[in-house]
């Protein structure tokens, strides 16, 4: 395959399991969202951003004495607050100021800020973990086991399993070179890099498969590779359900990225989702990955020329910009949400290399037809150095980000399996962010059973246990159909 880097294991099991932004403001791009959406169910996408992006660069102080506090703490890092390159101003829907502002180059975020279509939690991440390896904080978010590790599966795996009700061709899609944590152990999730890719690259092109210029009777290698399938083996199982994912892609007519869109790999993964969730699969939960936010050195600030930061928060931007633009014009963005988050923050301090170190807490960003946005949730803490000095001078964690997504789980998706989906945690009080119904969350023994690793962990009252009821059986596609699975957890560098 190309462009997909994976062992014949790995690919079996993955195979089962703006240019409109810019100066075009918000009432050209969003002011008339479609209501009903054309998708009678909801579509959660979760971007990671690798690397611990600095969310006070993103999310910036503009007054009071936060301001001054970053001032002194970022001399030469600081956004300045007015002017062509100052911070885009955040207002509530009655025009208050927040005392706070976006990036310059989150042009495309500001947009969707007022029009109700994003919130921003404040000082949000792992409130019972202190850690600052990429590795491990990653990990704990994608097996959603905060302080341990060694879950069989990942948290979007078990949120699709302990569903209430709910079938799909496709119901979960990692867009990855390989399978993504968060769908480890998932039976019926699909992983591709790209559509174009997703196809079996061996031999003569012209020999791949029958073209309508292929000559007379000739049989492609895809048609007959598909018909030595036949048997009960674990070979011949996989290998159906292979080719049945290679086929139910190459059925869906993906497109090329259009010309509204930005450039990039980025933009080509959202374009991926929007168009999936178009084609009514049953599309439930993606997730992909923008890296390169570990800015230790040369981080830049915002203003002409190259400013390393400034392009990332512009890809970020431009591209989210467009995703929403493109579904919210056809309804189904009514229906979706998306959840922005990285496995920690940066320093308040700036380093002496013209960059920033690992931190703590962290802004996330959830935005989508059904937020409720143009606020501010959870607690900001301030930038007093008093006030951080009990967390080494970085901005605490004030809000667990497993609350946010329970309450997309509840709200949205309407299961209330917490305690399998997020084992040990307890804390779940709904912010108000999503519309929706509140459910009771149920308490039942948990799905994982983890290790735990030394680390700054703040003890947990509850302990997971087995799962002692199962989802409720569903006939499934015979290319998500169980065959062995390796369910080893491969370490490696991200």
């Amino acid at each position: 395959m190309t462009d997909f880097r994976l062992t014949r294991r790995e690919f079996v099991k993955g195979c089962g399991a703006a240019a409109i932004v810019g100066t075009t403001g918000a009432s050209l791009m969003f002011a008339d969202p479609v209501d009903a959406a054309v998708n009678s169910y909801d579509t959660v996408v979760h971007l990671f951003l690798r690397g611990g992006i600095d969310g006070l660069n993103l999310v910036v102080p503009v007054s009071g004495v936060d301001r001054t506090f970053y001032e002194e703490a970022r001399p030469s890092l600081k956004i300045d607050t007015s002017g062509a390159y100052g911070a885009l101003p955040l207002t509530l829907s009655g025009g208050a100021a927040t005392g706070f502002g976006l990036h310059p180059s989150a042009t495309g975020l500001r947009d969707l800020w007022n029009d109700g279509k994003m919130a921003i939690v404040h000082a949000c991440g792992m409130a019972t973990t202190v850690t600052r390896s990429h590795f491990d904080a990653q990990l704990y978010i994608d097996l959603g086991t905060p302080g341990k590790y060694g879950s069989p599966t990942g948290w979007m795996t078990r949120a699709w399993e302990t569903r209430p009700n709910g079938t799909g061709t496709l119901p979960a899609l990692g867009v990855s070179g390989t399978q993504p944590a968060g769908l480890m152990g998932a039976i019926d999730a699909m992983t591709m890099s790209s559509p174009g890719d997703f196809s079996l690259n061996t031999t003569a092109w012209s020999w791949q498969r029958t073209r309508s210029d292929s000559p007379s009777g000739l049989r492609g290698v895809s048609e007959t590779v598909a018909s030595l399938w036949n048997g009960q083996t674990g070979m011949e199982v996989n290998g159906r359900r292979a080719d049945g994912a290679l086929r139910l892609i190459g059925q869906q007519g993906y497109a090329s990225l259009p010309a509204t869109w930005p450039t990039g790999n980025f933009a080509q993964q959202l374009w991926t989702i929007a168009q999936t969730i178009r084609f009514n699969l049953g599309l439930r939960y993606a997730t992909l990955d923008l890296g390169g936010w570990d800015t230790h050195e040369g981080q830049g600030t915002a203003g002409s020329g190259y400013h390393y930061y400034q392009n990332k928060i512009a890809e970020l931007s431009q591209a989210l910009a467009a995703f929403y633009a493109e579904l919210n014009g056809t309804g189904e963005m009514a229906r979706v949400t998306v959840v922005v988050q990285s496995e920690f923050g940066r320093r308040v301090r700036a380093n002496a290399n013209g960059g920033t170190d690992h931190g703590y807490g962290n802004p996330m960003l959830v935005l989508g037809g059904p937020v409720n946005g143009r606020r501010f949730y959870g607690t900001w803490p301030g930038l007093n150095p008093e006030t951080l000095s009990p967390t080494f001078g970085d901005v605490p964690v004030t809000t667990d980000y497993r609350r946010v997504m329970s309450e997309i789980l509840i709200r949205r998706m309407g299961n209330a399996n917490l305690s399998q989906v997020f084992p040990g945690y307890t804390g779940y009080a709904p912010l108000g962010i999503m519309q929706g119904t509140d459910l009771a969350p149920k308490v039942e023994d948990s799905a994982v059973t983890a290790t735990s690793i030394p680390s700054l962990v703040v003890p947990d009252a509850s302990s997971p246990t087995r799962v002692t009821e199962q989802p409720t059986e569903r006939a499934v596609p015979d290319w998500q159909r169980r065959g062995p699975v390796d369910r080893m957890l491969v370490r490696r560098e991200r």
